[in-house]
């Protein structure tokens, strides 16, 4: 009994560190989203991974907006159209490309209501994310910082 809680006891700090390792490698978590043009953080997205495999972001938090404490996605069209932003899903469909980096989904801007093509990739360090949105060679990039 005893020799085998002296094994527990080594094995924990080899699992607590395969735990880490994975999730430096995995968008999955809170993001705090930085703004392109202004430099600051704006709001916390968690990004979630679907039973298929494929991640998607949903804003749980408004740090900074310019409509407000509590906006809303008046120029959404469709189910988002003057729906809370915090709640809202604004990333989905975003597909593993493998060595952590994810394409084919898409990314909604509550500032305008427009939706783009979106990919991510996650910086060496697991600490950064790279999110960008595409409409035809026309993109916009931003730099998430994990929580």
């Amino acid at each position: 009994m005893r020799k085998t809680f002296k094994t527990l006891l080594l094995a924990l700090p080899l699992c607590a560190a395969a735990l880490s390792a994975n999730a430096a490698d995995s968008a999955v978590g809170r993001w705090k989203t930085i703004d392109d043009k202004t430099g600051k953080v704006k709001s916390i997205v968690e990004i979630a991974q679907a039973s298929n495999g494929t991640l998607s972001g949903k804003v749980v938090d408004i740090l900074q907006s310019d409509k407000g404490p509590n906006p809303v996605c008046s120029d959404c069209s469709g189910a988002n159209k003057d729906k809370p932003v915090k709640g809202m899903t604004i990333l989905w469909n975003l597909k593993s490309d493998g060595a952590g980096s994810w394409s084919g989904g898409t990314i909604l801007d509550p500032a305008n209501g427009k939706t783009y093509k979106s990919k991510m990739k996650l910086q060496t360090g697991g600490t950064k994310l790279d999110v960008s949105g595409c409409v035809a060679f026309i993109c916009r990039a931003q730099t998430w910082q994990r929580e």
